[in-house]
């Protein structure tokens, strides 16, 4: 088949979430032999130089990136919300440039299926439809108004009650486009049933983002035990909330009881509270050059998600490389984990600081988790079957 990806940001370099789902699908619809084209915009948050894509990729996946201007304007935020009822981080997405290549690569090409990439491209649902008979599937990264709907009810004052506008607009928005595309892709269970709940009456797959398992060697010969490692993307506004929740409320007891522990954070584009950091034993790194070389060289990771819908890639990733993880229940949400088995799930400091410290204390239940964690994975998240499945799903609506 000859299928289109439409995706928001140019998914390469595979840094964050959202380019993983994306890109690794892409890599898998190539590999068992379709013909893969993605169309992205290319945002100035994300700006990646498609020339240096390596030709090798290139040679599997045809890359158009349009360059598009997301930036969040204040002046435009508050025209949006006095005058609109359409959610800002949203309309940010509708260009015509963009619009423009779209409607010029669906005249000048056939696809077979063409796969949004998440919420904020749906309203290009309508021209898709002008231009194409193609299979239109929305693959829904998350439940997108639930992230917000989190975030909001742990903000305060006028940033509470901004987020609780902007969820009831991406609400609406979700439960607008739920029904125009043919198929919907969510990428968990839970997620699905939500949608259902919103009004979905389409047909449905689950498609997790998997990994290439054979690539993710959980080499834990190196580990530096004891330690506590938080990897993500930094700008993602969970994760800034997870790791300054985590420093307030469970790392100055974890640092009384263990004062040699070092707690090592890691990711790209992070704000000065997180890269200025001055607690003591913790070490802020940045973007670190080889990332899962970073997760293999570290003890516990930690996830501490207090909003965020979806699942956590990164969760999956550290499985595979047989990580001994602490998360809370939101941070596994959509994973199938079994507490206890294959990761530690707490959700108040008090158990945050319990878990961590009693793997500290207790080596052989650290290790026997990390080797269950890469068992769970590779039996339920390897990538090449969850695609083959989604592909059998699109041929029987074609």
């Amino acid at each position: 088949m000859r299928i289109l990806q439409i995706s928001n940001k140019l998914p390469y370099p595979p840094k964050d979430g959202g380019s993983i789902a994306t890109f690794s699908m892409a890599r898998a619809f190539a590999d068992l032999g379709h013909e893969v084209t993605i169309l992205a915009m290319n945002t100035s948050k994300h700006y990646f130089d498609p020339q240096n894509i390596p030709d090798t990729i290139q040679d599997k996946i045809h890359f158009l990136a349009v360059d598009t201007d997301t930036r969040i304007s204040p002046l435009d935020a508050l025209k949006n919300l006095l005058t609109s009822d359409f959610p800002y981080n949203a309309q940010r997405f509708i260009t015509r440039d963009f619009s423009r290549q779209l409607n010029r690569l669906l005249r000048d090409e056939h696809f077979d299926v063409i796969q949004l990439e998440g919420l904020y491209v749906a309203p290009y649902t309508e021209e898709i439809r002008k231009e194409s008979n193609a299979l239109v599937s929305m693959r829904a990264h998350n439940v997108e108004h639930e992230i917000w709907e989190r975030t909001s009810k742990q903000s305060r004052f006028l940033k509470k009650k901004y987020l609780q506008i902007l969820t009831d607009r991406i609400r609406r928005m979700e439960k607008q486009y739920i029904n125009s595309y043919d198929v919907l892709v969510p990428i968990t269970e839970r997620d699905g049933n939500r949608f259902r709940e919103l009004g979905c009456h389409l047909p449905l797959f689950h498609a997790p983002t998997g990994i290439f398992t054979e690539e993710l060697n959980p080499d834990r010969s190196g580990i530096d035990f004891p330690s506590v490692f938080h990897i993500g993307a930094l700008d993602w506004s969970p994760n800034q909330e997870g790791i300054f929740w985590f420093l307030e409320k469970v790392w100055p007891e974890l640092h009384r009881n263990h004062p040699d522990l070092k707690f090592y954070i890691a990711g790209r584009n992070a704000p000065p509270q997180i890269s200025n950091i001055k607690t003591p034993g913790v070490v802020f790194l940045g973007e670190v050059e080889d990332a899962y070389e970073f997760m293999r060289s570290k003890a516990i990771m930690i996830v501490p998600l207090l909003s965020g819908s979806g699942m956590r890639i990164k969760i999956i990733e550290g499985m595979a490389l047989g990580k001994t993880i602490v998360s809370t229940s939101i941070g596994t949400e959509g994973i199938a984990t079994t507490h206890e088995k294959n990761l530690l799930i707490a959700d108040d400091p008090e158990n945050f600081v319990k878990e961590i410290i009693g793997l500290l204390e207790n080596f052989d239940k650290f290790d026997q988790l990390g080797r269950n964690a890469v068992d769970f994975v590779n039996k339920n998240y390897d990538n090449m079957v969850i695609t083959r499945s989604l592909l059998e799903f699109y041929k029987k609506n074609l």
